[in-house]
């Protein structure tokens, strides 16, 4: 289990604002690089910390400094909001393999839906690098140690994944004030959602949450990885091995939202709907002792993907059977329904359809997150 290092004494009540769940990525760790990765913000605050991994690692990695401010246009920071982070005190932090660590709280105070540039120079690095394949959003990199400036110069390179960075958190303004995690794969990750909009299901239902003044919920954390599976290793490891590092680790939670299955009953070696509902059972059980609420999703229909068989078909409806009306989750979100073209409810509608049969696009997005109740949260 990764080891997670908080600062002690931080007054408030910690939430998650950001979260992309980390993985193997597909480049070696570099050292002597620095990268700026562009993230937003949910729910605002003060104190905000930064939570670093090398989840996957093989060997340490130096990391620092590392510097956060607001973004600018494409790799340059507004000017005056480049701020150094510390680590126990200082600039630089080393993270051992298979470990997560926390910066100290920055003062000031962090806006709402704010697109921020974490700035992180990589001192040394080696083997598998950590961190989120699939962005939707650019960021930057380049030789050399760049994080302290707020101009472009030397990020020479756009890219398309997190490294090394998998959270962040704020001291909420509002006591109270909690959090959900959006816990699945592309569906929840956002593959064929536009590319830096932010249209992601999660960031819409983020708007929704702050604009709703009923809802002490406030923070969303998008725990999706493309590819992933409840039971099986694959595209990042199952979604019970990685649980508690994706979800369960984050400050403030206080609801999971399940949506993920898809890629098990598309699998060449698929398992019985019976199989995922026992996979589900052990989220629940898992979730439940850890005093948070869990709430199921239906999975959307897929026919046309490839993948799709009668067989899938029939455990698809088997699995949703069991969302709807066995009372093992909190709450349920109809995705299927909300989704499912209603003269065919075995494909995805074609206003919602990305083109593949599978996924959401922008519309089917926005579907997505106004299926969810949001007093469920």
């Amino acid at each position: 289990m990764p080891i997670h290092t908080h600062p002690s004494g931080a007054p408030g009540p910690s939430v998650v604002t950001w979260a992309a769940s980390a993985d193997r990525l597909d480049v070696p760790a570099a050292a002597d690089r620095t990268y700026r990765l562009i993230v937003r913000t949910s729910v605002g605050g003060q104190a905000l910390r930064v939570r670093l991994s090398n989840a996957f690692g093989e060997q340490p990695v130096a990391l620092g400094p590392v510097y956060v401010g607001e973004s600018a246009a494409g790799a340059e920071v507004a000017a005056g909001t480049n701020r150094p982070l510390t680590f126990g005190g200082s600039a630089t932090v080393t993270v051992a393999p298979g470990a997560d660590v926390y910066s100290d709280p920055l003062p000031g105070a962090v806006r709402e839906r704010a697109d921020l540039a974490v700035s992180l120079y990589v001192q040394d690095a080696s083997g598998t690098a950590t961190g989120h394949l699939r962005a939707g959003q650019t960021s930057y990199t380049g030789k050399g140690d760049l994080a302290g400036a707020s101009g472009p110069a030397g990020y020479t390179e756009e890219i398309s994944s997190w490294f090394h960075l998998d959270a962040v958190t704020v001291e909420a303004r509002e006591p109270g004030t909690g959090a959900v995690v959006t816990f699945g794969d592309s569906i929840t990750d956002g593959s064929a959602s536009t590319d830096n909009a932010n249209l992601r299901w999660p960031d819409q239902l983020a708007r929704r949450l702050l604009a709703d003044p009923a809802s002490s919920v406030k923070g969303v954390a998008n725990a999706g990885i493309s590819g992933n599976q409840v039971l099986t290793d694959g595209a990042g490891v199952s979604a019970l091995k990685r649980l508690d590092r994706d979800v369960l680790s984050h400050d403030g939670v206080r609801t999971v939202l399940l949506l993920e299955g898809v890629n098990d009953l598309k699998a060449e070696h698929r398992p019985t709907a019976d199989d995922l509902i026992t996979g589900y059972r052990e989220i629940i059980a898992r979730v439940h002792a850890a005093g948070k609420r869990v709430i199921g999703g239906t999975i959307l229909p897929f026919i046309g993907w490839p993948g799709w068989s009668e067989e899938a078909e029939a455990h698809r409806r088997t699995v949703n059977a069991f969302v709807r009306h066995s009372g093992s989750f909190d709450a349920i979100v109809d995705f299927d329904l909300a989704l499912r073209d209603p003269e065919d409810h075995d494909r995805l509608l074609p206003a919602f359809d990305c083109g593949d049969h599978l996924h959401p696009n922008d519309e089917g997005m926005r579907a997505l997150a106004e299926a969810v109740d949001l007093t469920s949260l």
